[in-house]
């Protein structure tokens, strides 16, 4: 499934899954599907109202997802895109205006640094021996099509596309070889970094966390989807151009190695996002660091591509 979280007009954030260009409101299929069989005659039927509450159902939350699709499927098949719209079940996707999967993560967003050899070269760094951890804080959080703020703060500000696991099922000291029976799926975030301030602070964790440092989306593919996150082609696209472009297998830490270690003695909760760092490429590297009005196109294969504006603070 693609699921999103998105809005139609200045609606609340509805819970979708993207088919072709049609969105499905899986919300009202499911409470349509209970009338249908006689179950429930008013609400949405007990469907998640977030894809943190979906997520957090587990199996449960996934069976009603999959089977509210199923009915639009059929729906939509049958009838077409305008009757759902009739039916407030669905809309055309051109409609919709998308959210990040996940809005407002309820921790911190977990991130890899370093995790390709030829990224760390590029940053004057060797490659580490153990995976490097930091966070971003959630508040950062952006929609696709949101735009980046250029904050007066930095003269450095800088992109990196990543592969992001968002994990399903809770787990502390995870065997590595149990680790992507926890992923619920995968979406793309870009990391973007003020290097000035990464250099002035000493670490991470401010550069990378102002507002709308965190684009993310444009969907969550479930994990049956993309059963090893090893084999995708990522890019990034600046105006255009091709800044970034290599292969998930590049990884010096694979993703389930990444979440087997996160996890030892650190339990990790239904919701929890991991991006999972970025390959050579990055502004800083190439001297050419975003400027207001940079179009960027993060792009993972297989999940599509998150598309962002620059703007000045």
């Amino acid at each position: 499934m693609h699921l999103i979280t998105y809005r139609k007009g200045s609606s609340k954030p509805r819970v979708g899954a993207l088919v072709g260009e049609a969105v499905l409101d899986l919300g009202a299929l499911a409470a349509d599907l209970a009338r249908e069989r006689g179950t429930v005659r008013h609400g949405r039927g007990g469907f998640p109202k977030t894809m943190l509450e979906l997520i957090g159902r587990g199996p449960d939350g996934l069976g009603a997802a999959r089977e509210a699709l199923a009915h639009g499927e059929a729906l939509l098949k049958r009838d077409g895109v305008g009757a759902l719209g009739e039916r407030k079940l669905g809309l055309p996707a051109d409609k919709a205006r998308l959210e990040a999967p996940i809005p407002r993560p309820a921790r911190n967003v977990f991130c890899l640094g370093r995790n390709y050899k030829e990224h760390a070269a590029e940053r004057g760094a060797e490659a580490p021996t153990n995976p490097v951890y930091f966070t971003k804080a959630p508040e950062c959080v952006l929609a696709p099509g949101g735009k980046i703020v250029h904050h007066a703060v930095t003269q450095q500000l800088d992109y990196e596309v990543e592969l992001t696991v968002v994990i399903g099922t809770a787990g502390r000291d995870i065997p590595r070889e149990q680790a992507l029976s926890h992923v619920f799926g995968y979406t793309i975030v870009n990391d973007v970094t003020a290097r000035d301030l990464q250099k002035l602070h000493g670490q991470w964790f401010k550069g990378k966390s102002l507002d709308t440092f965190c684009p993310m989306g444009p969907v969550l593919v479930t994990a049956d989807e993309i059963p090893d996150p090893q084999t995708l082609a990522i890019a990034m696209r600046v105006n255009g151009e091709t800044r970034q472009s290599s292969h998930t297998s590049k990884m010096i830490f694979p993703v389930d190695e990444c979440i087997a270690v996160l996890s030892q003695g650190f339990t990790l909760l239904p919701g929890d996002v991991i991006a999972t760092g970025t390959p050579e490429g990055v502004g800083a590297a190439l001297g050419k660091f975003l400027k207001k009005g940079d179009k960027l196109e993060a792009e993972v294969e297989r999940i599509g591509v998150l598309a962002n504006r620059v703007v000045a603070g």
